[in-house]
């Protein structure tokens, strides 16, 4: 019983999952991954493996073919082959703990396809094997099988094995219609990207066509742009989120979703963004969009790792949005607008950072994965997180209390409700954060917290009130 390994008996191809773990720990690997790649795949995998470590235990196996393959027990000398490396086969094999052999690349021949097809039939003779694939270059294979077992093929592949081959059993497709890319997407995070309709509400020219339409096409440009930061980031992040309680359930992660998809998908949501941005909009807001994508692949490379760095560029990515909407229009943005934003959404990714070192300090963990925080920083990000968050309510103040508030708002005095509505509700956030009752994601938080959305609604009462 000969099985492969990639898309097969785990649903991610591991060498892409190599070569983005490289990219990751150092982007100018980019160069090197090229070189390796015109010496030949099987060179370019054996460099890959040679520099990375595969974390098996924490692979998306498909568990149906691992219980297929144990259920058929010792009675059949199982075989992991694969066109991955040697190296990654032997990993993969022995966390399995099913095979009695693995057989991979070896940095000279790459073992898929007709080359897998010439290996098994030496070894087993024609017809004296049957094999477990999922891609088109598996039909080699199956031809000169006794039986084909399909796992995860495309419908148009499954039918043409069926009239080609013996197939004996089949693990249909689970997972890659449009609901999983609309999770890969995150469309509940676009209403960050709200912001960008702040600038022309506080000008009160939210009701104005034109102001509005700039709005709406800035809106959706961040939004496409910022899918294609969490699909790079999900791809970046795939062994750490592995290891995460709640996002291995993330479709790259999970193996729902091919990596290879992600790679296409990304750039794609960045261009499509970028036209739609110069065709459409001032060159100040397609400025403001570079800026925001470049500090987003940025954060993803390496600034996450950094503590203290890492949640100051998330609030910066915040205000971007809100200058992305002002040059839209354009209308002037605030710096008191600004500079309250920058303190709120600061505040915002420490509780981030506190929910995660909550959960680790809870017994999963003594470091966060992929981030440079430990559970010792607990007390250090909860002091600069309210801290910023209560500097937030005093920028507010200052800004009610200025002549800008006083020409803009015919009873700028109805505004001071505001600081205790903001004041109540970040001391409320913080307090379920120490807690361990907040959710680590606080957009999705402000979303499902029935408190959160009254205040929001009173806010709003209270700004069109001051008009």
């Amino acid at each position: 019983m000969c099985v492969d390994l990639d898309g097969t008996l785990v649903r991610t191809d591991l060498s892409i999952e190599g070569a983005l773990a490289l990219l990751r720990r150092n982007p100018l690997n980019l160069f090197a991954l090229l070189a390796w790649l015109l010496r030949g795949r099987a060179h370019f995998k054996r460099e890959v493996a040679r520099r990375t470590r595969v974390n098996a235990a924490s692979l998306p196996y498909d568990a149906r073919v691992l219980q297929w393959l144990r259920d058929v027990g010792p009675s059949r000398r199982r075989v992991l082959c694969t066109a991955s490396d040697q190296a990654v086969a032997d990993a993969v094999a022995a966390e399995a703990g099913c095979f009695d052999e693995a057989i991979g690349s070896d940095g000279e021949r790459n073992l898929g396809g007709r080359a897998k097809r010439d290996e098994l039939v030496a070894r087993y003779g024609e017809r004296g094997f049957d094999y477990a694939g999922n891609a088109p270059p598996d039909r080699h294979v199956w031809h000169r099988a006794r039986h084909a077992i399909v796992v995860n093929a495309s419908p148009r592949l499954l039918a043409r094995v069926r009239r080609e081959c013996d197939v004996e059993r089949v693990f249909e497709r689970r997972g890659g219609g449009w609901r999983t890319w609309l999770r890969a997407l995150r469309p509940h995070q676009w209403l960050k990207n709200l912001l960008v309709f702040v600038p022309i509400a506080g000008a009160h020219r939210i009701f104005e066509p034109d102001a509005a339409f700039a709005a709406g096409l800035a809106f959706v440009a961040f939004s496409l742009c910022a899918s294609a930061a969490y699909v790079l980031n999900d791809l970046l992040d795939l062994d750490a989120d592995r290891r995460h309680p709640v996002k291995r359930r993330r479709p790259f992660a999970a193996g729902d979703l091919p990596v290879a998809a992600g790679l296409v998908a990304a750039p794609l949501l960045a261009l499509a963004a970028f036209a739609g941005a110069i065709l459409l909009l001032p060159t100040a807001f397609v400025l403001a969009l570079l800026v925001y994508g470049v500090t987003t692949l940025a954060y993803s490379l390496f600034l996450k790792r950094l503590v203290a760095l890492d949640v100051l560029t998330l609030a910066a990515l915040y205000t971007v949005r809100i200058i992305g909407g002002a040059v839209a229009v354009p209308v002037e943005a605030s710096w008191w607008l600004l500079a309250s934003s920058m303190c709120l959404f600061l505040s915002l990714a420490m509780v981030k950072r506190h929910a995660e070192l909550h959960r680790l300090a809870s017994g999963d963990g003594a470091k966060a994965a992929g981030r440079g925080y430990a559970v010792g920083d607990l007390g250090f990000v909860r002091r600069l997180g309210e801290g910023s968050g209560y500097l937030s309510v005093v920028v507010l103040a200052f800004y009610v209390d200025s002549t800008r508030s006083a020409m803009l708002y015919r009873h700028p005095s109805v505004l001071w409700l505001l600081t205790p509505l903001l004041l109540f509700w970040i001391h409320r956030v913080w307090r379920l954060a120490r807690r361990g009752a907040m959710h680590e994601d606080p957009v999705v938080f402000a979303l499902t917290d029935r408190v959160s959305l009254v205040v929001l609604v009173v806010f709003a009462l209270v700004i069109a009130s001051a008009i």
